[in-house]
């Protein structure tokens, strides 16, 4: 039964220093993931890729690609709620490829906008169950902007983490609030009895 499939918490970020200026602008996307155990525990771990020269747009899918790689690299599936402040990810993942696959991956004002990296993301999210959520960013979000934090750091050092590691989120929001930055309360685990998935992916080819 698909509701007996695990649930994961999907916290994404992206970031590209000098989106949109000339020349080669560096990347990253970051991403934190929560599993809550059965006496309640919650485990965390971080992932983060970078690109030397790209978009917000990329990296935004990227998030998503090399998310659902890791979790699907033993053959595993999951509910996953996927949160993210990118409305690229949130719209073109609810709404958008539906459009574009009936249309045969094509659209009436030009070719679609790094549809390569869309194939990519349909093809790892496309086992899973998925629930995208938006959320405003910038905005206090503690895990949001630990995403955030994952994210820029990528982009500013150039590293990738080689997938899913133990994660560092509790002293980085403990030193970010002694700094001054202000959050809100964590974001509790999504209830997995009222976990909803948004509707199936298309399938490419």
């Amino acid at each position: 039964m698909t509701t007996a499939l695990p649930l994961i918490a999907v916290y994404a970020d992206e970031s590209c220093l000098g989106n949109g200026k000339e020349g080669a602008n560096p990347g990253g996307a970051g991403t934190l993931l929560e599993y809550r155990h059965g006496d309640g525990r919650i485990t965390r771990r971080d992932l983060w890729v970078s690109e030397p020269a790209t978009t917000n747009n990329r990296m935004a899918l990227r998030s998503v690609i090399d998310t659902f790689t890791a979790l699907g690299a033993k053959g595993q599936r999951f509910r996953v709620v996927f949160t993210t402040d990118s409305k690229y990810i949130v719209d073109g993942m609810t709404s958008w490829v539906h459009g574009w696959a009936r249309a045969g991956w094509k659209r009436k004002t030009g070719p679609i906008e790094n549809l390569p990296l869309w194939h990519d993301a349909l093809d790892a999210a496309g086992e899973h169950l998925v629930s995208w959520r938006w959320v405003k960013g910038h905005n206090g979000h503690p895990q949001n902007e630990y995403a955030n934090h994952l994210a820029t750091r990528a982009a500013a050092d150039r590293t990738t983490s080689e997938g899913a590691i133990e994660s560092t989120f509790e002293p980085w929001l403990a030193t970010y609030r002694a700094k001054g930055g202000r959050t809100t309360a964590i974001a509790p685990f999504p209830d997995a009895d009222s976990f909803k998935a948004s509707a199936t992916l298309p399938r490419v080819g």
